[in-house]
């Protein structure tokens, strides 16, 4: 009954978050600003060394099985390969980590004190004003750089795999394109955009969630980890349930 009720938690927060998110009224100017500050930090100053870090994993990736691609008289596959395995899977699942580990997992109870409002006499309980101008802009924030990370590491993964296999010349570009669009077709494409939107959604709420549980319960030492594995476990479900739809 306690672990039901802790995800029952997750999700009514899940819930309110996103109602929040989608209100009109959340985003005046006190909240524009908190919110574009938390996509500055969790963003913008993680972007350049992080997209350098997955261009050269990538780029290592990618000359493995164009290699053994060679080899083994596949090269007609290595694009396939490499798109499906690192574009599709490993980037939308490291961003998501990635996030998780520097931010997510890092938000503790110190930093959601200000967003609950307690009493000698009963539990603490969310104030609406603390969750609409603190909590929900570091939500947008999280999920935005999940969403950013993504999506700017698989472009940049596209283009080291065009040149890994074609050099820096156009003549491969109608070949290149072709295979690509073979492979993001409308249903792959529509399952990648909904899993990383779910990654993100996992990687911002999750965290939040159960550091707002733990203080609820006077529960403060265990504020990271219960949170950490229900994300791990949120994320292995969100990608298990992708490959089962597209793989089975």
């Amino acid at each position: 009954m306690r672990g039901a009720a802790s995800w029952w938690h997750m999700i009514h927060f899940c819930a309110i978050a996103l109602v929040m998110a989608l209100s009109p009224s959340t985003y005046n100017r006190a909240n524009r600003a908190t919110t574009s500050q938390y996509i500055y930090a969790s963003t913008w100053q993680v972007l350049p060394w992080f997209t350098a870090l997955a261009a050269l994993l990538s780029l290592v990736l990618i000359r493995i099985v164009v290699v053994t691609a060679l080899n083994y008289g596949l090269s007609h596959y290595a694009l396939q390969m490499v798109v499906r395995v690192l574009v599709l899977e490993l980037i939308p699942l490291s961003a998501a980590l990635f996030v998780a580990l520097r931010a997510g997992l890092a938000f503790n109870v110190g930093t959601v004190d200000n967003a609950l409002s307690a009493s000698s006499s009963q539990p603490p309980h969310l104030s609406v004003a603390r969750l609409r101008n603190e909590l929900v802009p570091r939500v947008l924030a999280s999920a935005f750089s999940v969403l950013t990370l993504a999506m700017v590491s698989s472009v940049i993964a596209l283009v080291l795999a065009y040149i890994t296999v074609h050099g820096f010349s156009l003549w491969g570009l109608p070949g290149y394109t072709r295979t690509v669009g073979q492979v993001f077709d409308p249903a792959v494409t529509l399952g990648f955009a909904l899993k990383t939107i779910l990654f993100s959604l996992a990687v911002a709420v999750v965290p939040i969630a159960a550091s707002l549980e733990a203080e609820q319960q006077r529960a403060s030492a265990n504020t990271v980890q219960p949170g950490a594995v229900r994300l791990f476990l949120v994320l292995l479900l969100i990608e298990a349930a992708s490959l089962v739809v597209k793989y089975i």
